[in-house]
């Protein structure tokens, strides 16, 4: 239950706050809607709360062009709903938003995710956290529809969420395996609805239990830092195959990453990213990167790389230099 505040007495400059959300990859392989990542490539997000009802939307960077300035706006949107969960919507009624976006739109690294969590937990933070960490992970979960990727946006780290009569309960930790994360970015966008088009509604019994063991090896063999278990960790009989042919010359990247030294390959979120999954020490990212390059090459597609860490700290506001909220 949230308790009605009283937010009438706040001064005009405590109704300005700037956030920063990491972008995130779902699944990894086998933990289909369950199981995600925080990765170290950023949104910066400045918002200004307005009593009158007046809207402004600026963006640059990724997607800038395509991001709706008006109503539509996912991050305004969201807002709207945490005022509207802590009783402030009649308060503040408008907004003036400044995005600074660098995870690319619809390409399976979580920028609906990040937009949605910046959002709440900028607005959260004007109103001096009338909600917790929990509380936003349900809020954040009610709008995107899942967990899997706002969980990791907030908490960081590697994330394991499950949703049980309506309530989210999410497990973040850090693998003691330090990983580098390959991303091969196609030079094409894949929307999740589409690559949800095609999961079939039912699976055999068959591959609900090899997804079951290789999620479970995953999890297990992160948190004790044994690297020899991930060999076939990350692989997936429950939606990467059906979404393959979404994704042209697939398995061909993910052959090229292992044959490089990748420690495993998946799907990031609903694609058309392919994220590869490196050891830190073995410093074999850079030809994992060019490895996936030119196979996705082979089948007519041009891509970017970036090479991330994990980001331990989810989304944090800022205040002039970087610091933990």
């Amino acid at each position: 239950m949230v308790m009605k505040m009283n937010y009438s007495s706040q001064n005009e400059k405590s109704h300005t706050i700037r956030v920063r959300v990491p972008g995130t990859s779902a699944n990894c392989g086998p933990g289909f809607d369950c199981i995600g990542l925080a990765c170290t490539i950023y949104n910066d997000l400045q918002l200004t709360l307005l009593r009158e009802p007046k809207l402004i939307i600026e963006t640059t960077g990724e997607g800038a062009n395509n991001i709706p300035t008006d109503d539509r706006n996912i991050v305004w949107r969201s807002i709207r709903t945490l005022l509207e969960r802590v009783d402030a919507a009649d308060i503040f009624k408008g907004a003036i938003i400044h995005m600074e976006n660098h995870i690319p739109l619809s390409r399976g690294l979580g920028s609906s995710a990040a937009a949605i969590v910046a959002g709440i937990k900028a607005a959260n933070a004007i109103l001096d956290n009338p909600l917790n960490r929990t509380e936003l992970l349900k809020l954040a979960t009610d709008i995107e529809g899942h967990p899997d990727n706002v969980a990791p946006a907030l908490f960081g780290g590697m994330t394991v969420s499950v949703v049980s009569k309506g309530q989210v309960q999410t497990f973040s930790f850090v693998p003691k395996l330090r990983l580098k994360l390959v991303v091969a970015v196609p030079d094409f966008p894949l929307s999740t609805r589409m690559a949800r088009q095609v999961l079939p509604k039912e699976i055999p019994m068959k591959d609900a239990i090899f997804n079951i063991g290789r999620a479970s090896m995953l999890i297990g063999a992160l948190i004790k830092g044994k690297e020899r278990f991930l060999q076939n960790a990350f692989e997936d009989a429950l939606h990467q195959p059906y979404r393959a042919e979404l994704i042209p010359g697939m398995q061909d990247v993910f052959d090229a990453a292992k044959n490089a030294g990748a420690l495993g390959v998946a799907m990031s979120g609903a694609g058309p990213c392919l994220i590869a999954f490196t050891s830190e020490k073995s410093r074999v990212e850079h030809e994992v990167a060019s490895s996936m390059a030119q196979a996705f090459l082979n089948h007519d597609v041009r891509t970017k790389s970036l090479i991330l860490a994990l980001d331990i700290r989810g989304a944090v506001v800022l205040n002039g230099d970087y610091r933990e909220d």
